[in-house]
């Protein structure tokens, strides 16, 4: 299994054959979406990984005017499964994309 795909699916428990949810539709999420790019430094993290469709991910992935609004809603969907994070990382890129 590939690391960061890893990395998202124990953080928040799901198995590789679960249904898992796009974070921002709810409907079948398709991509694990690094929201900044690995050629960016972006890490393997689950602060750094959100599931998206097929269709958000194009709309979304990888344009800067779209970074802040991304990590607002990551940073709410991993709080409200539970999930523990780092809110400093998110609150430094934030203050950094805004």
């Amino acid at each position: 299994m590939i690391k960061y795909k890893k990395v998202y699916l124990d953080a928040l428990g799901f198995d590789e054959c679960d249904f898992i949810p796009c974070e921002i539709s709810g409907l079948l999420g398709v991509d694990l979406h690094h929201i900044i790019g690995r050629g960016k430094k972006g890490e393997d993290r689950v602060e750094n990984l959100m599931c998206l469709t097929r269709e958000y991910h194009i709309k979304y992935g990888d344009k800067k005017k779209y970074m802040v609004y991304l990590l607002v809603t990551h940073r709410h969907y991993l709080y409200t499964k539970g999930v523990q994070f780092d809110n400093d990382w998110f609150e430094e890129k934030i203050n950094f994309y805004e």
